[in-house]
């Protein structure tokens, strides 16, 4: 089959990214953000839905025979989901609690997937006018408001003082046992999918994810990762399934920013 040339999009794919970015700052900006609570308890904003909105739109212009799963239309049985060679997978706003808290860390996420795993993604943060985007194999950039993108490299080996990124909302007593065996360290909260970011462009050498996230939630960060020379794998070194069942669940996983440095002798896995 014809799959897609994400190098040919890559340029729409940041732009349809940073509209979506404008449409969640104008709400960001008002009085009235919109919450809602759907039916799994977490919270959903005005924001939410029209960056949904922005990129479905954009995208079914640009590819209109791929399937698109966003977020905020999850409801797509597995029995056609399985047919999916190719399909985009959205996060319209990554850190819907980040955004209720106005601390500016959520993010804009459009990933490309193809038989399973991700190929190409954009990170758009629009608080900081900052795009991480990159395709698997070619190389990742950032991009900083309207200035060139400069290339990004996960950091090759990880620092003398390793950096470990964690969950500014989600605090885990499991993370600690897990990170005992590594020794000095220093640690990093940030929330969404920046964390992802930071390990991609080398400020953090691994973020580990002791805790539920769902298949959107780190699809376009993982291809970026991914692109700068890192990797996205579940607790016993295996790649994340994408696709792979009816729910959209993802095992614990580790975000490395240097595949060969040993991480699994130097970190307790047992939780």
């Amino acid at each position: 089959m014809n799959f897609i040339d994400p190098a040919a999009l890559l340029g729409d794919l940041v732009a349809v990214a940073r509209r979506a970015g404008d449409a969640i700052l104008d709400i960001y900006d008002s009085d009235d953000l919109g919450v809602v609570t759907k039916d799994d308890d977490s919270p959903l904003t005005r924001a939410d839905m029209a960056s949904h909105v922005v990129i479905r739109d954009a995208l079914k212009a640009l590819t209109p025979q791929t399937p698109l799963l966003s977020e905020e239309s999850a409801d797509i049985g597995f029995d056609t989901r399985q047919t999916w060679n190719e399909y985009w997978l959205i996060d319209p706003l990554d850190g819907t609690k980040e955004f209720i808290n106005r601390n500016g860390e959520f993010t804009v996420n459009i990933a490309l997937i193809r038989e399973g795993r991700p190929v190409a993604g954009v990170v758009h943060v629009p608080v900081r006018g900052q795009t991480y985007y990159g395709i698997v194999g070619e190389g990742a950039w950032r991009r900083d408001g309207d200035a060139d993108p400069q290339a990004i490299n996960t950091r090759r080996p990880p620092a003398e003082t390793p950096v470990v990124v964690g969950s500014r909302s989600h605090a885990n007593p499991k993370l600690e046992q897990a990170l005992a065996p590594l020794g000095g360290h220093e640690m990093t909260s940030m929330g969404s999918s920046l964390k992802f970011c930071l390990v991609a462009e080398g400020s953090a050498d691994l973020y580990p994810r002791l805790g539920p996230t769902s298949e959107w939630d780190t699809g376009a960060a993982q291809a970026v990762v991914e692109a700068a020379g890192g990797v996205v794998v579940g607790l016993e070194g295996d790649p994340l399934p994408y696709n792979a069942k009816d729910e959209y669940l993802n095992p614990w996983f580790l975000v490395l920013g240097d595949p060969d440095y040993g991480w699994n002798e130097k970190l307790d896995l047992s939780v």
